[in-house]
């Protein structure tokens, strides 16, 4: 019996043992429902809080909403939070958070991301570690604009704080199974109890495989690519004693993707369209659903960790709280380069296979005093190292001429058995990074009344970065001479003498850091269902360099800046019509200074990339969020965002002092405007429920990368759900639609259109899922 068999097995006994136990079920009468807004408790500030209590603009999302959107990863929130965009790299570890139109991307393993994934109280190293799977988060937190004072590290744009949920007092199951068009299978099962005396556990398994969206033609096997499969499990372990409370949780999370392949859309020419030979044509733009690849790109993930964190009473009114934390990334990559099934006469053959390693080791320690008196206040100190490695190697065919017959589609295939007029130039790169972070920090709240409260906060961090990278220049893989093709460089990783650099193929370099970092905020609460804010924050994010394949010194061994940022913030939170009605509104604006941003240059015919201090960016604008209950069992959700993210000031070009053209565009992946519309509903329907859920996101024009290049164009997403379910909601079974109206969309436009990535919503599709559970 295969592993996919095995967990359908697994996952139908689950089903079926939890809805053969009624007795054990909850009774729905004992939850009490008062009608309104349920109340949504947050740790934005580290402490427990109603979210509309906090002074900062949040969107938490609690497990049943993320299970009614069918949200699975990270990717899922964009869905909805209008605030937030991704971007989708060919693999993982190319991936990021953009927030209010501002993001970190970049290839470097030496720089931090802007918008920082905190799992647990423990803040994720690099942006590919955070493209796993949601396995069994109790909440979701987003919170937007600079979060440095208390989360310090990668945090200058915004976070997502993930917390996940623990043991439980009485014995709790629940099984899920899902299956969408598409193959597309997705099984998970947890049990948690009490152990003992103030102890209990939680253990949970998943797993999900998906064919993919795209078909690969290459020698006729059309091929599904774009896919996935995805397994795991987590164990956590609570202690909730009387003065005391500790939760360690261990996880491991395996990915194997055949993802993403980039689609060709636009004509290459009419040789290179012939020889790629896609069904139809080239010239589909979003229609396309074909390649041609001789190279399947993959990414293989393993990451798995330990969490220890506790909360100590000191006293009455004061806690210390702890969390320490080990992980550890391993991500393997390959890639097609050309996106062509061979090299041929003028078009080489470009393939890259990548494994990146990441440890990393933090723990944080805080006194917080009790949060209901007049002045309250926390102080706390956090230590984080990592080591990261990349091994990389580019491997090109290149011939300028070949002693084969043209091939039907005009092309000349390069012969790969002529080793004379064929040449295959390859470089490896050794990269090993070494980061730590060192931080002091404090903050205060003083209730000058019920009226008027003022908060302060300051963070002092230090940061170490250090760098070694080795790369000899190309060689012919045939014979170990010289040679050089796209992306591979003829020049070592130290740079020759003539340039400035030392002559040989290492390059090394080291950066320090010193930053003072805080927030003012004013809050104003005129009555209970009314709360106003103003603040001013001072964001940070540390030093970098730009390590990648190619880097070469002495250029690529100069250190990037730090990148900071002065953010001011009102906003207003309010509930009104005896609860039924929420509606929260901020405004912002946040200018970075020291921007770290991609700058694109050609190397023998290949785009690689640079990181560097771009110089200084803003986002302006505005958030709205309004959730509405008017009767029992109907809700209605409406979200919008306009922010307008924009190079305020490119840095001039060193040589001339001329203007950069890209001053006053567009930040790239930054929608001006975005907006989502949601309503659910839950009734009985005599011995059963019925569940109604839609949601519709609209996304506005935006760019790909930095100077307003690679349009993409707006579009909507209309989703819906039907559910039904027993009384006590111990078992439901659902039926999902994506896309209602099958518009195609792309999340990157690569080369105006010679490379887009299509994900799998931009097709129409359904599934359906069966969950059922004791408690």
């Amino acid at each position: 019996m295969g592993f996919r068999s095995r967990a359908l097995a697994l996952s139908g006994s689950m089903i079926a043992l939890v809805a053969a136990n009624p007795a054990l079920a909850q009774d729905a009468s004992d939850a009490t429902d008062e009608g309104g807004i349920e109340e949504i408790i947050v740790t934005a500030n580290k402490v427990a809080e109603n979210v509309q209590d906090v002074p900062i603009a949040i969107t938490a999302l609690t497990s049943d909403r993320l299970e009614t959107a069918g949200t699975t990863s990270l990717e899922g929130i964009t869905q909805l939070v209008p605030s937030v965009t991704f971007r989708k790299g060919t693999t993982s570890a190319n991936s990021a958070i953009v927030m209010r139109g501002v993001g970190t991307i970049t290839f470097s393993i030496a720089a931090e991301p802007s918008v920082s994934t905190v799992v647990d109280g423990i803040v994720l190293s690099r942006s590919g570690q955070a493209f796993m799977d949601l396995v069994d988060a109790e909440r979701l937190e987003v919170l937007r604009g600079p979060q440095g004072t208390l989360f310090g590290k990668n945090a200058s744009a915004g976070l997502v704080n993930i917390v996940s949920k623990g043991g439980t007092d009485s014995l709790e199951a629940e099984a899920r199974a899902e299956y969408f068009e598409g193959d597309e299978y997705r099984l998970r099962g947890s049990l948690s109890g009490p152990l003992g005396t103030d102890l209990s556990a939680r253990v949970t398994g998943f797993y999900g495989s998906y064919d993919g969206n795209i078909t690969n033609v290459f020698g006729g096997q059309n091929n599904q690519v774009n896919g996935y499969e995805h397994y795991g499990a987590r164990g956590i372990l609570d202690y909730n004693g009387p003065s005391a409370r500790v939760r360690f949780i261990a996880d491991l999370f395996r990915a194997n993707d055949d993802c993403c392949a980039d689609v060709t859309t636009v004509s290459r020419g009419a040789v290179l369209d012939a020889e790629l030979g896609l069904p139809g044509g080239v010239a589909h733009g979003l229609d396309q659903r074909f390649v041609n690849h001789n190279l399947v790109t993959q990414t293989r993930d393993r990451q798995w960790s330990l969490t220890l964190s506790g909360d100590l009473d000191l006293s009455d009114t004061h806690t210390l709280s702890v969390v320490g934390g080990y992980r550890n990334w391993r991500n393997t990559e390959l890639r097609e380069g050309d996106f062509l099934p061979r090299a041929i006469v003028g078009t080489a053959e470009l393939h890259d296979e990548g494994l990146v390693t990441t440890e990393q080791l933090s723990v944080e320690a805080r006194i917080a005093s009790d949060s209901a008196l007049p002045f309250f206040y926390q102080v706390g100190a956090f230590a984080w190292h990592s080591d990261n490695t990349q091994i990389f190697t580019r491997r090109d065919i290149t011939c300028s001429t070949s002693t084969l017959p043209l091939a039907p589609s005009g092309a000349r295939p390069c012969n790969v058995a002529d080793t004379v007029n064929t040449l295959f130039p390859t470089a490896t790169s050794n990269s090993d990074v070494s980061s730590s972070n060192f931080a002091v920090f404090g903050q205060g709240t003083f209730r000058l009344s019920d009226l008027i409260a003022i908060t302060g906060g300051l963070r002092y961090t230090w940061d170490d970065l250090s760098y070694v990278h080795v790369r000899a220049p190309g060689v012919n893989a045939t014979n170990g001479a010289p040679a050089t093709g796209p992306g591979i460089s003829g020049n070592p990783a130290g740079g020759t003498i003539a340039s400035g650099g030392n002559g040989t193929n290492i390059s090394r370099g080291s950066s320090t850091n010193g930053n003072l970092s805080g927030k003012a905020v004013l809050q104003i609460t005129p009555s209970d269902d009314v709360m106003l804010y103003g603040s001013y924050t001072r964001g940070y994010k540390g030093p970098a360099f730009n390590v990648f394949f190619n880097h070469t010194a002495p250029t690529n061994a100069i250190p990037i800046d730090e990148e900071t940022s002065d953010a001011f913030e009102i906003g207003a939170k309010t509930q009104f019509l005896d609860n039924r009605v929420q509606l929260n509104v901020a405004a912002f604006s946040v200018e970075y200074d020291g921007f770290q941003a991609n700058n694109f240059v050609t190397l023998n015919g290949a785009v690689v990339t640079n990181l560097t201090n771009a110089g200084t960016v803003k986002s302006q604008g505005f958030e709205v969020d309004m959730l509405a209950v008017p009767v029992d069992g109907l809700t209605l959700r409406a979200s919008a965002a306009y922010a307008d993210a924009f190079v305020k000031r490119f840095n001039p070009n060193p040589q001339t002092n001329a203007p950069d053209a890209r001053n006053g565009t567009q930040l790239p992946l930054a929608p001006k405007f975005v907006y989502t519309l949601g309503a659910g509903y839950e009734g009985d329907l005599g011995g059963m429920k019925l569940y109604l859920d839609t949601d519709f996101r609209h996304v506005s024009r935006q760019f790909s990368d930095l100077g307003e290049s690679g349009p993409i164009d707006p579009y909507g997403i209309w989703n819906a759900s039907v559910g039904f379910s027993d009384a006590d909601d111990r078992y439901r079974l659902t039926f999902h639609a994506r896309n209602i109206t099958d518009e195609s969309y792309a999340l990157l436009n690569v080369s105006n259109g010679q490379r887009l990535q299509i994900p799998r919503d931009a097709d129409r599709y359904f599934g359906v899922s069966l969950r059922a559970r004791i408690r």
